[in-house]
């Protein structure tokens, strides 16, 4: 009796080592997800950090909003340069359409792989929320970077500026390129992206100003990010308002395709907005030959590289995401988490950068 009872016990034991051996995680990743967090809250949650600190056999995901979005692809460019620095696996997912749906589905496939972190440019502010909701129950990791989802749906924000910062940017660069009266609309990305509907309200804020009280804003239009889509609605913006002086375009995409149909068809409509540098070279200009007189950006790179660094500190347990959170981007500097307006809490890249016919070609090989 004794003899079998120690081949039972002896059997046992053998069982327990070889499923610890396999991490007892379903995914294709080889690194064990972390701890599992707890719920968010509206200081931007607490998931607990894996045990054994550090990046190295760690898997960060970065999330983007579409294919073929120049302006993410470099976000997603600058964060995987940090994670393999780091020591650490990455994983980058652009989805096949600028969706929530298509987002979800690129989650729920992460959460499979049992990643240690996602870092995400929202397509929509709250539909993403069961999802993350469920990778922080699996232990991972949430952080959102560009574009951020709702307060409950996240651990922190990696914002690329102040809001007001931008939205007031924006409308005194509408205000200078108009002279200050007349007809101007807006070409966004997405109805639901969240980074450009924060934008737009605080333009329309900064607009409550007696200063801009003779700017009539005419429209918001949608391009959707597609180039064919906003080059159609900067078409149609042209057609329907004929007085129209000046188009902001929030977005790489939209400010990329209007500029091409203004200068192409000689238009004397101006554009601003934010774009990148090796895009809107050709188009910057303060001449009649130029649709654009100037428009403003945050270098991509370095906000993915942020990202990069918050999805490691929030997995090694440096910060959880609370306000007051402080730690080092490498050669960035140090940053600290701060209350975001959402009662959430996020990190900011730092402010708008001015690009302009005096510096456009000294930036247009860099990004």
């Amino acid at each position: 009796m004794k003899r079998k009872l120690f081949c039972v016990l002896l059997c046992a034991a053998m069982v327990s080592s070889l499923l610890a051996g396999c991490g007892g995680g379903g995914g294709s990743s080889s690194a064990a997800p972390a701890t599992p967090a707890s719920s968010a809250s509206g200081d931007g949650g607490s998931a607990a950090p894996a045990t054994d600190g550090g990046s190295g056999g760690k898997t960060y995901a970065i999330v983007t909003k579409a294919a073929g979005n120049p302006f993410n692809e470099k976000v997603a460019e600058g964060f995987q340069k940090v994670i393999e620095e780091q020591g650490g696996t990455c994983i980058v997912r652009h989805p096949e359409a600028a969706t929530a749906d298509a987002q979800v589905s690129v989650i729920q496939s992460l959460i499979s792989q049992g990643v240690n972190s996602i870092c995400i440019a929202a397509n929509d502010e709250n539909a993403l929320q069961a999802a993350l909701e469920e990778a922080r129950d699996e232990g991972i990791n949430i952080c959102c970077v560009d574009s951020k989802v709702n307060k409950d749906s996240r651990q922190t924000f990696v914002n690329q500026a102040g809001v007001n910062e931008i939205g007031q940017c924006l409308m005194e660069a509408v205000y200078d390129i108009s002279g200050g009266e007349g007809d101007w609309a807006i070409l966004s990305a997405t109805s639901q992206a969240t980074n450009q509907n924060a934008w737009i309200e605080a333009m329309k804020t900064a607009m409550q100003d007696e200063k801009y009280s003779k700017l009539n804003l005419v429209e918001v239009a949608y391009g959707d990010d597609e180039p064919q889509k906003s080059t159609d609605q900067t078409q149609a913006l042209l057609s329907k308002y004929p007085d129209l002086k000046v188009i902001c375009a929030p977005t790489t995409v939209g400010i990329n395709a209007a500029a091409k149909v203004l200068q192409d068809n000689q238009s004397p409509v101006k554009l601003t907005g934010l774009g990148l540098p090796s895009e809107m070279a050709e188009y910057i200009g303060d001449d009649d030959a130029h649709s654009c007189p100037y428009m403003y950006l945050w270098n991509p790179v370095d906000l993915g590289r942020l990202g990069a660094y918050t999805s490691v500190a929030l997995v090694d347990g440096t910060i959880t995401g609370a306000t007051g959170d402080k730690f080092s981007a490498g050669d960035m500097g140090d940053y600290e988490v701060v209350a975001a307006d959402d009662g959430g809490t996020e990190i900011i890249l730092g402010a708008p950068f001015k690009f302009d016919p005096a510096n456009i070609n000294d930036w247009k090989d860099v990004y």
